[in-house]
């Protein structure tokens, strides 16, 4: 029984650790007013029928702070990859010189990064709903296993092993979320 509680705990805190890890990949990708490659990763482009994430179609280098120059393997991809950065509304034009693309990233402006802060606090909000259905989930499987002849004294010590991994991965959360909202009001 001990080893079905472990596996009950262990999958719960993977479950954590995925939401945790998901949501500092897409913190990763809101710009705070510097060239950021990683901007340009959930950019979806239509690359022979399939829909491609940019770097996979171009290399994204940063020649300076406030520039990002994309170099596509394929020159006709130059006005496929264009339209993809303009529809993302990522707040950068592009601008393209028939060999590449280069993207100047404006200063944000307050009004934007407020919205960035919202934004980031609405993603650490799902992320932390995540790490809740994941408790949420262990403890119903802890309570099963008790009924189904699990000691309740190990049921009782593993939910609180579970509430443990939730505060520290809804703190890890909340952590990622203030850097982040620093990182953006820093100009």
């Amino acid at each position: 029984m001990i080893t079905k509680a472990k596996e009950i705990l262990a999958g719960a805190k993977s479950k954590m650790s995925n939401a945790a890890n998901h949501l500092e990949e897409e913190l990763k990708s809101y710009r705070a007013g510097k060239a950021n490659p990683l901007m340009f990763n959930n950019v979806m482009v239509d690359y022979y029928g399939s829909p491609t994430p940019v770097p996979q179609v171009a290399s994204v280098t940063t020649p300076d702070a406030k520039t990002i120059m994309l170099q596509p393997w394929e020159r006709k991809m130059i006005p496929v990859i264009e339209k993809a950065i303009m529809d993302a509304n990522l707040g950068v034009t592009p601008q393209n010189n028939g060999e590449s693309i280069r993207c100047t990233i404006p200063a944000l402006t307050e009004e934007r990064r407020k919205e960035l802060i919202k934004k980031a606090k609405a993603a650490g909000e799902n992320a932390k709903v995540s790490v809740r259905n994941a408790r949420r989930d262990a403890i119903e499987l802890l309570k099963k296993a008790n009924k189904e002849g699990m000691p309740e004294d190990l049921q009782k010590e593993y939910e609180q092993l579970v509430q443990k991994e939730t505060d520290a991965f809804v703190k890890k959360v909340d952590e990622l979320v203030a850097a982040k909202e620093k990182d953006m009001m820093t100009v």
